[in-house]
């Protein structure tokens, strides 16, 4: 079987796009990566629990706290406030990362290299998102022709953005249609008991199972209002 690097921050997009990757008949190898992000340990335990789920053939956690020190997010500094979410925000939010997704895609691409790995899956999205400009189609694009040119002559491995044009909704039903344990991811930016329900990545996620008409199954300390209207619409 082909070898497929997945990327598994231990959030919803990423187990989905660890289940499309298995659908496909890759053999897994799930790679992680800890920054020195708010839920490193709870997204970490969600990696772990989603590897177990799918039996990966091999994972690697790699830290880069080296994008902590660098700063510039309220991701890696607690100084910074991460901002309540909106649905429909405009401009980059303070928890973009600067050039994280450049960073990962490269760990990657190393192990690619090294294992014989023919695709590299990350379930960035680009139209239903929070507007970070590394999750958009034409970043991988770019990426890809990168590569086209940055390895040894006979060896190659592409980028896969599975998700990168679908709707919340959509990838949540995806999700539900591939039996993802979407019980075991974790999307949250603040908290790691109880996901906080109120930061751009707990809205988007809840837009995401109420447009698929569905039930979040992790637990919250609150709701948005829209959630808890179709939560009473529900019933």
């Amino acid at each position: 079987m082909s070898k497929g690097i997945v990327l598994v921050s231990g959030g919803m997009d990423s187990c989905i796009t660890a289940a499309i990757a298995k659908s496909l008949g890759y053999d897994l190898y799930f790679l992680h990566v800890n920054y020195g992000q708010r839920t490193e340990k709870r997204e970490l335990q969600a990696f772990y629990d989603i590897s177990s789920f799918y039996n990966a053939k091999d994972t690697m956690v790699v830290d880069i706290s080296y994008l902590k020190k660098i700063g510039g997010s309220s991701l890696t500094d607690e100084r910074l406030e991460v901002e309540k979410g909106e649905l429909n925000r405009k401009g980059i939010p303070s928890t973009y990362v600067p050039f994280r997704n450049a960073n990962i895609l490269s760990i990657a691409t190393s192990w690619a290299e090294v294992i014989g790995a023919e695709k590299i899956f990350i379930g960035a999205v680009e139209e239903d998102s929070s507007g970070y400009p590394d999750c958009r189609e034409i970043f991988y694009k770019k990426f890809n022709e990168l590569l086209t040119v940055a390895l040894a002559a006979d060896f190659s491995v592409e980028i896969v953005t599975p998700l990168i044009n679908l709707k919340k909704g959509e990838i949540v039903k995806k999700g539900i249609e591939l039996k993802a344990p979407l019980h075991l991811s974790w999307s949250c930016y603040k908290r790691e008991d109880v996901a906080c329900g109120e930061c751009d990545s707990c809205f988007l996620r809840l837009k995401g199972f109420m447009d698929a008409g569905e039930i979040d199954p992790i637990p919250y300390q609150k709701y948005p209002d829209f959630y808890n209207d179709f939560l009473k619409s529900s019933q």
